[in-house]
C-alpha cells in the first residue's frame, strides 16, 4: 500500500511537471517590463499562467524569453490533470523540460506527499527529503519518508535511506527500496491484544520487511503473560512483475508453554514444546499449468485454538496438499497429493493421485460423451489403536448422455455410464488381500420443464417493476445395481462421511469410491424463482425457494422409502432485508431434521441486525444475534449473542466499540463473556486494528 502512494502521486507530478505547452496565457493584477523590450517580464499580484491542460499561480510570476524560463516566487500552485502541487518557489525550463521546486507539496487524492526540493525532467525526478503519506497527513496515517525519492515516471521508483510507519513515528528503515508501478508496498504490520484468563495479558505482533524485490522476511513475536513467548519466522513472495505468476507466505511459530495447556482432542497430556508451520505457494507455470501448494503442520491440535483463534476457528481440520494442474482444450491433467503431518488428524492421504478429466464432448447423433479416469495410491493411518489402510487404486467412469428437447420448456436426457475400478496391494488394516476388480453400471435419466409466467404489479415503495415467475420442475433417477459388492475386500478409505444435503446423484460425481451403496433412487424436484426489473443488473431475485428428495426404491437398514425433503429459501425483496433459510424435514413422522436460518436488516451504514438459528435434531440448538450501529463518522458499536436451547445458557458474549482513525484503520475494543467452552476462558478483552483502505 506505502508504495502505491509513492509510485502514484510523484508519478503524476512526474509526467506533469516535465514541460510546457507552447502557447502561454499570462494574466496578474500588474505587469513589469516587457517580453517584446526587455526580453523578460513580471507579472504580479494573483499571477496565473494558463497553457494546454496546466495551471500555474503565484504571487510573482517571471518569464524570461530568450532562455525560455518561467519562475514562479510565493504561494506557488501548479495543477495539471488533476495533480496539484504547491511549493514556494518553481523554476520551470521549457527548452530542456526541466525544472525545479522548493519546499513542495503535491496531492493526487488519496495520495499526498512533500519535501524539501524536487527537479527533474519527464523521464526521471528527484524528490529530497521527501515524506508520503496515504490520505490527508495526520497522526494515523501510513507515511514513508525517505532522504532521496527517484522516480522514472511509469517504470519505477526507488528510494535512498528510507523509513516506514505511522504518522511521525517511522520505526521500519528501508535503506533501499525499488518497486515498480501499481505494486503495493512490500511489507506489512499487524498488531493485537488483550486480556483472557487462560492466556493472561497478551500483545501479538507480526512485522514483514523487504529484503529483495518481492520478497518480504519478519516474523510473529506474541507475549502471553500467563504462557510465555510464541515467536517464529515469517515471509511473503511474489513474482515483482507478476504477483498472478507466483505468490505465497508462510507463518510460524514456537512457544515453551508453561501454563494450563490441558489436553488435545483424544484426551493426551499436551506437551510444553508447541509449534505450528503454515505455508501457502500459488505459481502459474506457462499459459496452461497451475501450482498449487499448502502446509499445515501443527505439533498438537490446539496450538492455533489457544494462541491464534482468528486462524482457528474457520478452518477447525488443517490440509495438507500439493496439487498441478495442466488445462487442455477439452480437458483437465492433475497430479494431486495429500499428506499428514500431523499426529492426532486422521487424513485419506494420497501418495499420489494423477487424474484425468474429460468435459462432455459433442459426437455424432447428438450424443454427449464423458470420461474420467485417475490412478491413486490411498493410505489411511490410524490415530490412537487400529491398522494402516492401503490400496492402489486405478478408476474409470464412461458416459454417454443425449438430450432430446421440445422447443424451449422440456428436455429429457437419457443417461448410459460406467465405472471401472481395481484395486491392488491392498490392506484393509491388518488383513492383505489380492488384486480385485469392480465393473458398475449406471442408467438412468433426467427430465425437466422450464415454466413461466408474468405480472404487471408495481410497487414504488419496494421497487418492485413487474413480476416474472420462473418454475422448473425436475427428475433424477439412477440405477446402479451391486454398487456394494467387493465391500469385504476393499479397503474403506475414500468412504461416505456424514451430511445433511441431498448427496450427488450420479455414479461419475460420487467421491466415496470405497463406500458405494446399491442404488436405485428417484430425485424430484421443484425450483421457484420471483423476479423484477432492475434498472442496473436487468433483473433482480426477490425470491428462490428450491425444495427436492429422493424416493428410494431400495434401502439401506435404517432408511425409509421416502427420504427428508429439502428446502432452501433465499428472499431479497429490498435492499434492506434479506432472509435465508435451509430445511430438511421428514413428512412420515412429521420429524424436523434440521433448520438453519438468518434474517438481516439494515439501514443503510447507521445500523444492521441479523438474527440466526441453527438446529439439528438430536445435536445442535442454538440463537445469534449481531448488531451494529454507528455512532457518528468515527465510532460504532458491535454485539453478538449466542444462547443453547439445549443447555439452557449463553455461550457467547461480546459487546464492543469500533474507531475509524483517519479513515485508514479500523480499531476494535471488545470485552467477551463465553460459557461452556473447555478451553478458552469465560472472560476476554480483545483491542485489535484492522486496515480499512489497503
Amino acid at each position: 500500500m506505502l508504495r502505491r502512494f509513492v509510485l502514484l502521486c510523484l508519478t503524476l507530478v512526474a509526467a506533469r511537471l516535465a514541460g510546457a505547452d507552447a502557447g502561454l496565457n499570462i494574466t496578474a493584477d500588474t505587469t513589469i517590463g516587457s517580453l517584446e523590450k526587455d526580453g523578460r517580464a513580471t507579472w504580479q499580484g494573483h499571477a496565473i499562467v494558463r497553457g494546454e491542460d496546466l495551471v500555474l499561480t503565484a504571487d510573482a510570476i517571471t518569464y524570461a524569453l530568450k532562455e525560455e524560463t518561467l519562475t514562479a516566487v510565493g504561494r506557488v500552485v501548479f495543477t495539471r490533470a488533476g495533480a496539484r502541487m504547491l511549493a514556494d518557489r518553481l523554476v520551470f525550463h521549457r527548452r530542456e523540460g526541466r525544472f525545479a521546486a522548493e519546499s513542495i507539496r503535491l496531492g493526487s487524492p488519496p495520495y499526498f506527499a512533500e519535501g524539501a526540493s524536487a527537479e527533474g525532467t519527464r523521464e526521471e525526478i528527484t524528490i529530497r527529503q521527501a515524506r508520503v503519506s496515504y490520505g490527508e497527513p495526520g497522526p494515523w496515517e501510513p507515511t514513508v519518508v525517505a532522504e532521496v525519492i527517484t522516480l522514472s515516471p511509469g517504470r519505477h521508483v526507488r528510494t535512498e535511506k528510507a523509513t516506514a510507519g505511522i504518522g511521525h513515528l517511522q520505526p521500519l528503515s528501508l535503506p533501499r527500496l525499488e518497486q515498480r508501478f501499481g505494486r503495493p508496498f512490500p511489507g506489512s504490520v499487524s498488531l493485537d491484544g488483550g486480556f483472557r484468563r487462560s492466556l493472561g495479558a497478551f500483545a501479538d505482533a507480526r512485522l514483514l520487511a523487504p529484503v529483495a524485490p518481492g520478497v518480504n522476511l519478519g516474523g510473529d513475536v506474541g507475549v502471553f503473560t500467563a504462557r510465555g513467548f510464541l515467536v517464529g519466522p515469517g515471509a511473503r513472495y511474489e513474482a515483482p512483475d507478476d504477483p498472478d505468476r507466483l505468490r505465497g507466505y508462510f507463518r510460524s511459530g514456537y512457544i515453551n508453554d508453561h501454563g494450563d495447556k490441558k489436553t488435545d482432542v483424544h484426551l493426551r497430556p499436551i506437551s510444553e514444546h508447541r509449534a505450528y508451520a503454515e505455508w501457502q505457494h500459488q505459481q502459474q507455470l506457462g499459459e496452461r499449468i497451475t501450482l498449487h501448494a499448502q502446509l499445515n503442520w501443527w505439533k498438537d491440535s490446539d496450538i492455533l485454538r489457544d494462541f491464534r483463534p482468528r486462524s482457528f476457528f474457520p478452518v477447525q481440520e488443517p490440509d495438507t496438499f500439493v496439487e498441478a494442474v495442466s488445462i487442455g482444450t477439452n480437458h483437465l491433467l492433475s497430479l494431486f497429493s495429500r499428506l499428514q503431518p500431523n499426529s492426532f488428524q486422521r487424513v485419506q492421504e494420497r501418495l499420489p493421485e494423477l487424474r484425468f478429466d474429460g468435459l462432455p464432448f459433442l459426437s455424432a447423433g447428438g450424443i454427449y460423451q464423458r470420461f474420467q479416469g485417475s490412478f491413486a495410491v490411498l493410505r489411511e493411518d490410524p490415530v490412537l489403536t487400529g491398522s494402516t489402510r492401503r490400496s492402489d487404486r486405478l478408476d474409470a467412469y464412461y458416459s454417454a448422455t443425449r438430450p432430446l428437447t421440445h422447443a424451449d420448456w422440456l428436455a429429457f436426457t437419457p443417461v448410459l455410464g460406467g465405472r471401472l475400478t481395481h484395486y491392488a496391494t491392498s490392506d484393509t488394516g491388518g488383513a492383505r488381500v489380492g488384486n480385485y476388480l469392480r465393473l458398475l453400471g449406471e442408467v438412468g435419466a433426467d427430465a425437466l420443464v422450464r415454466l413461466s409466467g408474468t405480472s404487471d404489479y408495481r410497487n414504488p415503495q419496494w421497487k418492485i417493476d413487474g413480476l416474472r415467475h420462473l418454475l422448473t420442475p425436475r427428475l433424477g433417477y439412477r440405477y446402479i445395481p451391486q454398487a456394494d459388492k467387493g465391500r469385504r475386500v476393499i479397503p474403506r478409505i475414500d468412504r461416505e462421511t456424514f451430511a445433511t444435503y441431498l448427496p450427488p446423484l450420479g455414479l461419475g460425481d460420487t467421491r466415496h469410491l470405497d463406500d458405494l451403496q446399491a442404488t436405485n433412487v428417484l430425485r424430484v424436484g421443484l425450483d421457484n424463482t420471483l423476479q423484477t426489473r432492475d434498472a442496473s443488473l436487468g433483473s433482480r431475485d426477490l425470491l428462490e425457494c428450491n425444495v427436492a428428495g429422493d424416493f428410494r426404491f431400495r434401502r439401506q437398514p435404517g432408511e425409509r422409502a421416502f427420504a427428508a425433503v429439502h428446502t432452501e429459501l433465499a428472499a431479497r425483496p429490498a435492499r434492506w432485508l434479506q432472509f435465508d433459510l435451509y430445511q430438511s424435514f421428514t413428512p412420515q413422522s412429521f420429524t424436523l431434521r434440521e433448520l438453519n436460518s438468518g434474517l438481516t436488516l439494515r439501514d443503510g451504514t447507521v445500523w444492521s441486525l441479523r438474527l440466526g438459528n441453527n438446529f439439528l435434531r438430536r445435536d445442535l440448538e442454538d440463537y445469534s444475534a449481531d448488531l451494529r450501529t454507528r455512532i457518528n463518522e468515527r465510532f460504532e458499536t458491535v454485539a453478538r449473542v449466542s444462547y443453547d436451547t439445549r443447555r439452557h445458557r449463553f455461550t457467547e458474549q461480546t459487546y464492543g466499540v469500533a474507531q475509524n482513525l483517519g479513515n485508514t484503520w479500523l480499531v476494535t475494543y471488545s470485552v467477551s463473556v463465553y460459557s461452556g467452552r473447555k478451553r478458552e476462558s469465560n472472560f476476554g478483552f480483545d483491542l485489535r486494528v484492522d486496515a480499512l483502505r489497503f
